[in-house]
């Protein structure tokens, strides 16, 4: 099943563990409308057809959702009996923090074990280096930033570029050192708007420049400097919220490899009865994590990232 926010990945992982399940010996089933869809009884058995052309599709053919009647005991006992009529005995689960919270209650109420796999743009999740949907996010960010870039030399503006994330600043940390920008603004790290005008001086004095200033969501800063650079540095500043359109889009090449390794060994957990752990990748190596030390904890940008450091070794202003 897959719950919270869709992500790329989400398809190809759901055909990797549903078929290397079946290779396990088990009878794989699939949950459409996430949470609100195990309350409701919406499964169905998972057969080779319905997972033939997952790999490539964007979001999640499941579909998802977010869930207040999960937190009611009495339709987390709706849900379980659902599984029971079917003899469900163990769950996959693909989302963020919350999902694994929630299954993490379901299993506390009726011992129904579970795996999680972290899908999520924001990479917000403790204990993994990278949840699936992050480097096709970063694709669609990357061709919007290149796109404005054309504009904004043509007519020498400033563009300033939201990114989602949360109160995570992974997307935009990574997309502004990746498309070279001038200016990026996160969660993680103090700004001050004098230092940064101080430094992008000569770039707003230079003829047919522009100004890229990447800033993630979690700041709630985007319109403030978009005023703040019309006004201040004295270019025509334009703001562009990228929303939504970066959970879109099909699968890039890293996350369907990865999607892929994650679910196969989500089902290697469950059947070797290794339960209540999330899967992650640390390093270069898919491992795993108990659900108790990642549930509850957000993953941010630390001020030393190797991606910090790189940026500011380049003249990106993060927020100085």
């Amino acid at each position: 099943m897959t719950s919270g926010g869709d992500a790329a990945g989400m398809n190809p992982a759901i055909k990797a563990a549903v078929d290397h399940a079946r290779q396990l010996g088990m009878n794989p089933y699939v949950v459409y409308d996430g949470l609100e869809g195990l309350i409701d009884g919406k499964i169905k058995e998972a057969t080779r057809e319905l997972t033939n052309d997952m790999i490539y599709r964007g979001g999640t053919l499941l579909r998802s959702s977010r869930s207040k009647r999960f937190f009611d005991y009495e339709f987390r006992k709706q849900a379980y009996e659902h599984l029971k009529e079917r003899n469900i005995d163990k769950l996959i689960i693909m989302g963020g923090d919350g999902s694994f919270r929630a299954l993490n209650d379901f299993f506390n109420d009726f011992e129904v074990p579970f795996a999680g796999i972290p899908a999520t743009i924001d990479n917000d999740i403790a204990g993994t280096d990278y949840c699936l949907g992050v480097d096709t996010a970063q694709n669609v960010i990357l061709d919007c930033i290149d796109s404005v870039r054309d504009t904004a030399r043509s007519h020498h503006r400033a563009f300033v570029i939201e990114t989602m994330g949360r109160d995570c600043g992974y997307l935009a940390m990574t997309t502004a050192l990746c498309s070279a920008a001038d200016i990026c603004i996160v969660p993680e790290i103090p700004y001050d708007l004098e230092s940064i005008y101080k430094r992008l001086q000569p770039v707003i004095n230079e003829e047919g420049s522009c100004i890229i200033a990447v800033v993630a969501e979690g700041t709630r800063v985007a319109q403030y400097l978009t005023r703040w650079l019309t006004e201040r540095a004295g270019m025509d500043t334009r703001l562009t919220v990228l929303g939504h359109v970066q959970r879109g889009g099909s699968p890039s090449a890293y996350d369907r490899m990865l999607s892929t390794v994650f679910g196969v060994h989500a089902a290697q957990l469950i059947a070797a009865e290794n339960y209540g752990q999330a899967v992650a990748m640390v390093g270069n190596t898919v491992s795993h994590n108990p659900l108790s030390e990642v549930a509850g904890k957000t993953k941010f940008v630390p001020a030393d990232a190797q991606a910090v450091r790189a940026a500011r070794s380049m003249g990106i202003s993060l927020g100085d």
